[in-house]
């Protein structure tokens, strides 16, 4: 089929967005007379049959789990050994098989400290670019709206792998601005977060599980960069096949690996800030156990000079009321009370005086 064949094949086709928002395969070529189609279906097998004379396409599908990532993959050329390697247990995953090139990519999604990270799959044949992800990751969908205005900037000139290196640098440079998306939004909520902890009297019971939240969501990001930064690093000096080498267009992953850097040098700043916040939180809870302790010495000392004001009257009252002293009369009263009392004030008084002057009596707790 040629190429002003293919461009009459694909004018009637509609490629209203509405209609893509309800599909889950999109498909976006060019063909060899510098013309463009896109369309959107339900599987990337669809598009297939019109694919064989185009210089360059990108196929983006969402999929329900892995099978149907490797049926997909298949249907569109790829060997079925190339997903199943790529949906291994690492973030990241470089696979040149020379004819064939399979990236992994983590793409970060979530809500607040929820971080959640899922596979963003790169196949690379010949002239083909097929991205598959989760119905959740919606960043390239963004994208396929400008795709047709960013593909109209790419030179039909160009050798096919210098054509794959400008899309695929554009792919994962969406992904990464997708991430780091989610780093503003930990960084909004670290902000709320850091404003709770001014306050002395917040409650460790919301805010431990806070922080702990805020740190984990931060390992997690942190770990999808830096496995970012490794398939890029691994990109960057054109060693496969399809990729160009031209040193140009190789230094755009350069550009993409700086971004990275820069954004994990904002994530572990964060993870600082967050330490000044955990040694915010230790304080207030050192200061409220201080208090405590204050608070129960300050108890203990009253209760030493109560019980020593109460000791003395009462032994002399026990030794007043021994046989030796069986005598007394009424007429007794009035100076037994008096010594009974003078004898409470004049103890309890030498004890918090003695005390006092040792230094032995804690201070009064500011509230």
């Amino acid at each position: 089929m040629g190429a002003a064949k293919l461009d009459n094949v694909f004018s009637s086709i509609s490629t209203d967005q509405p209609a893509l928002s309800r599909k889950k395969a999109f498909c976006i070529a060019l063909t060899p007379s510098g013309g463009q189609f896109k369309i959107v279906g339900d599987s990337p097998v669809e598009f297939i049959p019109f694919l064989a004379n185009t210089d360059l396409a990108w196929i983006d599908f969402a999929a329900e789990d892995p099978s149907e990532a490797e049926k997909v993959a298949v249907s569109a050329g790829f060997i079925s050994s190339l997903v199943p390697t790529l949906l291994g247990d690492y973030y990241s995953v470089y696979e040149d098989l020379d004819t064939e090139l399979g990236i992994r990519l983590p793409a970060v999604v979530g809500r607040r400290f929820d971080v959640n990270i899922t596979p963003l799959l790169i196949l690379i044949r010949k002239n083909l670019i097929l991205t598959i992800h989760g119905i959740g990751t919606t960043r390239l969908t963004r994208f396929s709206r400008y795709a047709p205005t960013f593909l109209k900037k790419v030179d039909p000139k160009l050798s096919p792998p210098d054509k794959i290196t400008i899309l695929l640098t554009r792919l994962i440079d969406e992904n990464n601005n997708g991430n780091f998306d989610h780093l503003r939004e930990i960084e909004l909520q670290g902000d709320e977060l850091s404003q709770t902890l001014l306050d002395v009297k917040a409650s460790r019971e919301s805010l431990a599980p806070d922080i702990y939240n805020m740190k984990h969501a931060l390992i997690a990001y942190l770990d999808a960069l830096w496995t970012t930064l490794d398939v890029i690093s691994s990109l960057r000096y054109g060693d496969a096949k399809l990729i160009t080498d031209d040193k140009h267009l190789l230094g755009m992953f350069t550009i993409l690996a700086n971004d990275v850097n820069r954004q994990i040098a904002l994530g572990e700043h964060m993870s600082e800030v967050l330490a000044s916040g955990l040694e915010v939180l230790q304080s207030i809870y050192n200061n409220q156990l201080q208090i405590l302790n204050n608070k129960v010495s300050l108890l203990m000392a009253w209760l030493t000079v109560i019980g020593t004001a109460v000791l003395v009257p009462n032994t002399i009252a026990t030794i007043y009321g021994t046989p030796f002293f069986t005598d007394k009369g009424p007429e007794d009263l009035w100076w037994y009370a008096l010594l009974l009392f003078f004898s409470t004030v004049i103890s309890g008084y030498a004890t918090f005086w003695w005390m006092n002057r040792k230094d032995l009596m804690p201070k009064m707790p500011d509230l």
